[in-house]
């Protein structure tokens, strides 16, 4: 054994796949390159094509991970919730199989685990995102404890939540509720931001996120989310008109859906 080894009997890595074989090939690669092991290991595949699917049974063979499958492509929401199901150990760390983890992800990983551990009202830690969340509170040195403001107008105040790789609780599900299923994936996520925001979600944000994690989307094995076009226009009129939208649709799933569960 050597001395880099990093091991996480408590946390199950959670993988969702769906036709990017080659992606989970480099991201159980990279793991294992970092000496980096975890209680168990699920991938939980979105009915990929059959290429894709005896790739999976190779890997299955070298890495030992539970393989969840479905006959038919049934969308993010029960991709994630078949998986997180499978789960058995304390803690998830999600993450997607384009993603590649740097030399420093095992640390921060060891880190965040014992502050969840200290702190029994975090539910997630972050370790990635397009940009950084716009309502942040220094923590410690390595992360920020992120709040909602009673008069946060950044319209980005949902993402305290999104898919990118994290670290939560595998009781999520009972404080948060499953993941809608048989709906597109944007709204999918949509869904669950708002609900980890009802629900007074707590979580920490990774500072440096742009350098402990690289996204990898190939010519080969593309992104397989897609979303409507109207909302990927860069035009000033456009932006006004989305940002406005935005911003009234959600502070009223916020806050008047909210009241009406009470």
């Amino acid at each position: 054994m050597t001395n880099n080894q990093h091991i996480f009997d408590d946390i199950s890595l959670l993988i969702t796949h769906y036709n990017r074989s080659e992606s989970l090939e480099n991201l159980l690669a990279s793991f294992r390159r970092l000496y980096c092991t975890f209680g168990e290991t699920v991938v939980s595949d979105d009915g990929s094509k059959p290429e894709h699917l005896e790739k999976l049974r190779q890997l299955q063979g070298l890495y030992s991970f539970k393989l969840i499958t479905t006959p038919k492509n049934k969308g993010l929401g029960n991709n994630i919730n078949k998986g997180q199901d499978a789960v058995s150990k304390k803690y998830t760390l999600y993450i997607q199989e384009d993603f590649e983890p740097s030399k420093k992800f095992p640390e921060k990983l060891a880190e965040s685990l014992t502050l969840m551990e200290q702190h029994a009202d975090l539910d997630m830690v972050k370790y990635y995102a397009y940009y950084a969340y716009p309502y942040l509170k220094p923590f410690n040195s390595n992360f920020d404890r992120m709040f909602l403001p009673a008069l946060g107008w950044d319209y980005s105040k949902i993402y305290a939540y999104t898919d990118h790789p994290h670290l939560r609780r595998s009781s999520f599900f009972q404080k948060f509720g499953r993941y809608p299923e048989g709906i597109k994936g944007d709204i999918t996520e949509y869904k669950m931001c708002i609900s980890f925001l009802q629900n007074q979600g707590q979580g920490l944000f990774y500072k440096d996120f742009a350098n402990l994690l690289t996204q990898k989307n190939s010519d080969d094995e593309p992104s397989t989310m897609t979303r409507e076009s109207w909302k990927a226009k860069q035009n000033v009129f456009m932006n006004i008109i989305r940002d406005t939208y935005r911003q009234i649709k959600y502070n009223y799933d916020i806050h008047f859906m909210k009241n009406l569960k009470k």
